[in-house]
């Protein structure tokens, strides 16, 4: 991957700064529409369950179980079952309760903003390896634009974080997003039937809603 593109990506340890949460631990409902992501989250969550189960068990085992009614192996084959199930059940429900849903929106436009980095990288590799041919003025602009968006999604979450921390309005920063827009739909005027001319679309909507995830927040 080029410098350029390296020091566009939002890596999870800022992300981490910026929201005050691990994106990971954030319960996000567009990873269902993905396979690999779901999944992952079924594996992750399985594994705590199953991880958890023992420890539960073992008490309740220990302190209700053998008091009230005694060594049961058929309680024990019955607790293995439903135990990790009420884990499963009760993650899923604390983690909805406990993402914020605005956050989980800003996160999903991060992650299209990263494909855009990514499809940017494969027709740099393309372009290296001689099977297509790059025109470095639009790159540059898809570039611009970029960093553009970079600048928006980092004040988004910042925003957001302050709106969730202190539950009151903060001062008025929707000029900066308004220049960026601007500056967006000037790169894609400017821009030639090229590759990079669908990147430069796709990079202006992640603008729009990232803009559109701002409105919401100051209405809150």
């Amino acid at each position: 991957m080029q410098p350029d593109l390296l020091g566009l990506e939002i890596s999870k340890g800022e992300l981490r700064h910026l929201s005050g949460f691990d994106p990971d631990d954030i319960f996000r409902p567009s990873i269902f529409k993905n396979r690999q992501k779901r999944l992952n989250f079924f594996i992750n969550e399985l594994i705590v369950a199953l991880a958890l189960t023992p420890i539960i068990i073992g008490f309740i085992y220990a302190f209700i179980v053998l008091p009230i009614i005694g060594s049961s192996i058929k309680v024990a084959i019955l607790l293995l079952i439903v135990v990790p199930a009420l884990v499963f059940l009760g993650r899923w429900l604390w983690r909805r309760k406990v993402s914020p849903q605005s956050l989980a929106k800003l996160l999903d436009e991060v992650d299209e903003y990263h494909k855009l980095i990514e499809a940017i990288d494969i027709n740099d590799q393309l372009a290296s390896s001689g099977n297509l041919q790059s025109n470095l003025e639009d790159r540059e602009k898809v570039i611009a634009a970029l960093q553009l968006i970079r600048e928006d999604l980092v004040l988004a979450l910042k925003t957001e974080r302050i709106l969730r921390d202190n539950k009151k309005l903060i001062a008025q920063k929707h000029e900066l997003l308004i220049d960026n827009l601007s500056n967006l739909q000037a790169l894609q005027a400017s821009s030639e039937a090229s590759e990079y001319a669908q990147l430069l679309n796709q990079s202006l909507q992640i603008a729009l809603d990232v803009q559109d995830q701002i409105r919401k927040l100051r209405k809150m």
